[in-house]
């Protein structure tokens, strides 16, 4: 009996040691941009890493149904040049993607400029299960979130000082505090509260430079950049040569303040507190969560919004 219909392949109607050899030549035949959908009578994820080993990161994946009775996946052959978007560009056209990051710990801030697969790979996850959730975000309404990407960047640079950086001024000297304080009372009983307020102390003293550097040299310049036109003449640097000179020192200062937060995380187990904790302990790890998920969401503001536009911009003048 023929197995294929039209650009569909029927595996059930396949001796099995004649499965993968038949998708993977389907496959070869496929044009770029053109697909191939399997139907299957159990889930076939054995042969999407079985394609990426053997083909590479040229497909994309798709479930198009899963069980109980039938498994249908959709493999498209990927364009030439048509590289899978970062973890940060998802993350900037849609923060429910951002969700579905932090949801399995995937760094899209610091870490925005590695890919799905890469990202998976590095922590051991299932890719096709987070594809998955990934393609089942497009299907669902548009939330009504803060649309950061289609800000003018002059207004973006003005709203991450006005939250981000107001938010670690206001906080992070109360948290230096609290992490002294805590310490002292209870390292005897928990000796990893040290290290915790000795990663606090360096954050703070590497954040107040950082900030005040953006505020001071590169945010100005961002912004006349992003006010200048045709009748205006382009502005100049006086401190650095170009923007991406500047970019790369202030994303390895943004990997150093996520490692901090990241290493604190790691010590106080996921911010879980212990049976003695007092008032003051419970309230340094709520402090520091949410310090976490604020600093997340402004270095991926600047790492993968402002950034990159500043430089296309700067390029164009």
């Amino acid at each position: 009996m023929e197995a294929t219909i039209d650009n569909i392949l029927n595996v059930t109607l396949l001796e099995p040691k004649h499965k993968h050899p038949t998708i993977f030549a389907r496959y070869d035949e496929l044009n770029e941009g053109e697909s191939l959908t399997i139907h299957n009578d159990h889930d076939p994820k054995p042969l999407y890493y079985q394609l990426l080993g053997e083909r590479g990161n040229v497909f994309t994946w798709e479930y198009l149904e899963e069980g109980p009775v039938w498994w249908k996946v959709k493999i498209r052959k990927n364009i030439t040049g048509e590289a899978d978007e970062t973890l940060g560009q998802l993350a900037a056209k849609d923060l429910r993607k951002a969700e579905i990051f932090k949801k399995y710990g995937l760094d899209f801030s610091c870490g925005g400029k590695q890919t799905v697969k890469e990202a998976c790979a590095e922590k051991g996850l299932d890719v096709t299960n987070i594809e998955k959730e990934l393609q089942q975000a497009d299907k669902m309404p548009v939330s009504h979130s803060i649309p950061y990407d289609e800000w003018n960047l002059d207004f973006l640079v003005d709203y991450i000082v006005n939250t981000h950086h107001h938010y670690i001024r206001k906080n992070l000297p109360d948290i230096v505090t609290y992490a002294n304080k805590v310490m002292e009372v209870h390292c005897k009983e928990h000796p990893e509260l040290i290290e915790i307020n000795e990663l606090v102390k360096a954050m703070n003293l590497g954040l107040t430079d950082h900030l005040e550097k953006e505020e001071k040299i590169l945010f100005p310049y961002i912004k006349d950049l992003a006010r200048a036109d045709k009748n205006t003449p382009p502005p100049k640097a006086t401190h650095f040569n170009s923007i991406q000179d500047v970019v790369e020192n202030h994303e390895k200062e943004h990997e150093g303040v996520g490692g901090k937060l990241s290493a604190i995380r790691k010590l106080s187990s996921n911010y879980t507190l212990p049976e003695d904790a007092c008032a003051s302990y419970t309230l340094l790890f709520r402090m520091l969560d949410e310090f976490e998920e604020d600093i997340q969401l402004h270095i991926h503001l600047e790492n993968n919004i402002l950034f990159p536009k500043s430089i296309v911009l700067e390029k164009g003048i």
